[in-house]
């Protein structure tokens, strides 16, 4: 049992390890591609350039609270299933920030430009596949996440 697993460690192509890597990598160019918009916003309007920190940041911060109130286990807790990441967090799994945040970003970039904000909207749909797949939310975490994020854009940016 030990050599086995050791090599799934040394396995760096293994599911789990594309995977997890797949999830970080679009955390991360998100997080990038909002720090590039911010830039963008900054050099163009102020105006624009706070609501870009101020909508994901306050909903950001309301979906917490929610979730924190809600208090949803997670998937490995419900199904003695360990998550491909390691986590042991318990509870807080409603809804996905993950999610949410990137399609909050998504929805900050749609209202910079639709074409790239339609592109981030399907790469937050990979992602929160990507956290069903590792076990550290269900369907309807990520499928909230996505839909507060979308919702909140829409409330914000794109009814007034």
């Amino acid at each position: 049992m030990g050599r086995e697993k050791k090599r799934r460690k040394k396995n760096i192509f293994s599911f789990e390890n594309i995977i997890i890597m797949a999830g970080n990598i679009i955390t991360g160019l998100t997080a990038v591609s909002y720090i590039l918009v911010l830039i963008l916003f900054f050099n163009e309007s102020m105006t624009k350039f706070i609501e870009a920190i101020l909508v994901p940041g306050i909903s950001f911060v309301l979906v917490s609270v929610f979730r924190y109130i809600y208090n949803a286990p997670r998937p490995y807790e419900v199904t003695g299933i360990p998550p491909m990441t390691g986590k042991k967090t318990k509870g807080k799994s409603m809804p996905s920030r993950h999610t949410f945040s990137i399609f909050i970003i998504a929805m900050t970039v749609f209202y910079y430009d639709y074409r790239i904000g339609i592109c981030m909207l399907l790469v937050g749909t990979v992602l929160g596949i990507l956290r069903v797949i590792e076990r550290v939310h269900f369907v309807k975490d990520v499928v909230v996440g996505a839909a507060l994020g979308i919702g909140f854009g829409l409330i914000y940016y794109v009814l007034p």
